[in-house]
């Protein structure tokens, strides 16, 4: 009688806590309370940043689908599409019945649409809105309670901060920041604001976004850039800039002080704005570009 009690008490032990933490709850950068049952095993990412933090976290297998132009982590490409970011198709949604999609803040109205659409199908959905590295890790944090993987998001966040704290403490002795202009597409010049995650991405890299702006995207003319005269000049290539000038070549840049004095750096566009656990690489390689005399060719600090 004892042994069968002892067994008893044994697969309660195990069966309790199971039950207790079971049912996960966050509130999402919307301020929507996000409740589920069980932890998320099928999901859904309607930003590609959101795959890649899933990704490193070693959880790939939970994704069900892809949007249409996410490549990364690549073995999501086998995946069903389910259309583009901006314009998500609900029913395709719907029939991989996920217990849970991501979605990033700003989005463009169809976005908006879907997110409305799905929830009133009963479809659980996390929004998030990322522009610091403070609100990267909040995110991530979050999303492993989700996914109830706690311990790997917090693994996953430490990692990522020792590397922001061996850059910190390389250009730790820098008495000058220089000034940075990073451009997200031309013609029809725009450039990030204080409001986006590449600004806190030239911040930890011990630069100074020169727009002053509290806006993520800022349009500008070519006369305010004149008068803003960047020490560097970054500029974004991708799907928003697919074949951009060099800034040598057009008129008028050729005065500014970036461009005369060939501080000019060519960056992935998904690299740098999309905020995900590859944000570290950014500031590593804009550090490197940054301040190349405390660097070696490898990026690493002799």
């Amino acid at each position: 009688m004892t042994r069968y009690f002892c067994i008893f008490a044994a697969l309660l032990c195990l069966i309790l806590p199971l039950s207790a933490s079971a049912q996960v709850s966050i509130t999402d950068d919307a301020g929507d309370a996000i409740t589920l049952k069980v932890p998320a095993a099928r999901v859904i990412s309607l930003y590609g940043a959101f795959n890649e933090i899933i990704a490193a976290m070693d959880l790939t297998d939970r994704l069900v689908a892809r949007t249409r132009a996410d490549e990364l982590p690549p073995e999501i490409t086998a995946l069903p599409s389910i259309g583009t970011h901006m314009r998500p198709n609900v029913e395709l949604i719907l029939g991989l019945r996920p217990d849970l999609v991501f979605q990033m803040a700003g989005r463009r109205a169809a976005a908006g649409e879907a997110v409305a659409a799905l929830r009133a199908k009963g479809i659980t959905v996390a929004v998030f809105d990322i522009h610091t590295f403070n609100g990267l890790f909040s995110a991530i944090t979050r999303m492993g309670v989700l996914l109830g993987a706690e311990g790997k998001a917090e693994e996953l966040i430490s990692s990522m901060q020792s590397r922001l704290d061996a850059v910190t403490q390389a250009v730790g002795t820098v008495q000058h920041r220089p000034s940075v202009f990073f451009e997200v597409r031309y013609p029809n010049l725009l450039a990030v604001g204080r409001g986006s995650m590449v600004n806190d991405v030239i911040r930890a890299a011990a630069g100074a976004n020169c727009v002053d702006s509290p806006r993520k995207l800022v349009r500008l003319n070519e006369e305010e850039l004149l008068r803003l005269d960047p020490d560097v000049y970054v500029v974004q290539q991708g799907p928003m800039n697919p074949d951009p000038l060099p800034p040598s070549e057009r008129p008028h840049f050729r005065t500014l002080a970036a461009v005369q004095s060939g501080h000019i750096y060519t960056v992935d566009e998904q690299l740098f704005s999309r905020p995900g656990p590859r944000s570290v690489d950014a500031v590593e390689e804009l550090v490197a570009a940054l301040y190349p005399h405390l660097f070696d060719n490898t990026g690493e600090k002799p």
